[in-house]
């Protein structure tokens, strides 16, 4: 993760934590009362905001932690704590996989695609994308586009065609290659729930019979932008879908970021990777350590 980028993953969230603990002689709820806000204005829930105030209060007893400085410190490894997955924050290695990026259209799933395209490439990964998302004009058009970028072949058919019918396509083209890894763009949204959800299992039976020995990633991408939206999007995907990760994109600008921290806790999702930026280099893997290090200028 580029960290000269750190402050821009959280806005202010950083300077408001250094304001309320600089120059404070001890540890009081007034103190717990600005912490709690500032939390929860960098787009932290409810949920996990309380979490981790309540948290903090029983480190501060339990460990001792009456000096600001402590404070700050047990504050940041309870935040990391939770977005801490272990391995599950990193892609899987195994090849070959089969990658399905879901979420909804216009944050940011198609052009994470091709960033995600040219960090396996550069590891030496052959990558075959798979244009499935037949239901909004040009999608596929644009995924090309990033094929192009990438020198990537896309496999797509006609729009309107059947959504498993072009992954049942891309699974025999990436055998015969011998292909690493496929990557499957989808619909962002269809007509209701029930249809995202039959689409969905749709495509999985395809990938189950044709490829069973693959590997699997089902990847979310969510845009931090979006605030509150990002968790609504985590609870209705997750609902429908065995997610496996998010990655969070736009954390660049003024996204807050906080956002990540709630949909890690509230919904036990481990983020793969996070975008910073436009350029093709720009989507990092998601380290714990670094991410909430950023809040604290570390």
């Amino acid at each position: 993760m580029n960290l000269t980028k750190k402050k821009s993953f959280f806005g202010r969230m950083s300077d408001k934590i250094s304001d309320a603990i600089k120059g404070r002689a001890k540890i009081d709820d007034e103190l717990l009362d600005e912490l709690e806000e500032i939390l929860i204005t960098s787009d932290i829930g409810m949920e996990t905001t309380m979490k981790v105030i309540d948290k903090l209060r029983y480190d501060i007893k339990s460990k001792d932690l009456y000096n600001p400085e402590k404070v700050k410190e047990g504050l940041r490894d309870i935040m990391e704590e939770l977005v801490d997955k272990g391995e599950r924050n990193e892609l899987c290695p195994d090849v070959p996989i089969v990658i399905t990026m879901i979420g909804i259209n216009g944050g940011g799933k198609t052009t994470t695609i091709g960033k995600l395209t040219h960090r396996l490439k550069a590891q030496n990964k052959t990558v075959l994308l798979a244009a499935a998302d037949t239901f909004r004009a040009a999608a596929a058009e644009q995924l090309e586009i990033w094929g192009d970028r990438t020198s990537t072949t896309v496999v797509r058919h006609q729009e309107g065609a059947d959504p498993s019918a072009v992954i049942f396509d891309a699974i025999q083209s990436a055998k015969a290659k011998e292909i690493d890894v496929l990557i499957c763009d989808t619909a962002g949204r269809l007509q209701t729930k029930k249809n995202l959800m039959a689409e969905l299992e749709k495509m999985n039976k395809v990938i189950d019979r044709e490829w069973p020995e693959a590997a699997r990633e089902t990847i979310l991408v969510l845009d931090a932008t979006t605030g509150k939206n990002a968790v609504s999007q985590a609870k209705e995907f997750g609902a429908v879908a065995d997610i496996t990760g998010i990655i969070i994109t736009k954390l660049d600008g003024t996204a807050k970021g906080g956002i990540a921290i709630t949909i890690a806790d509230e919904f036990d999702m481990a983020i793969k990777f996070v975008g910073v930026g436009e350029s093709i280099e720009d989507l990092k893997p998601f380290v714990p350590s670094e991410f909430i290090g950023g809040i604290f200028d570390e």
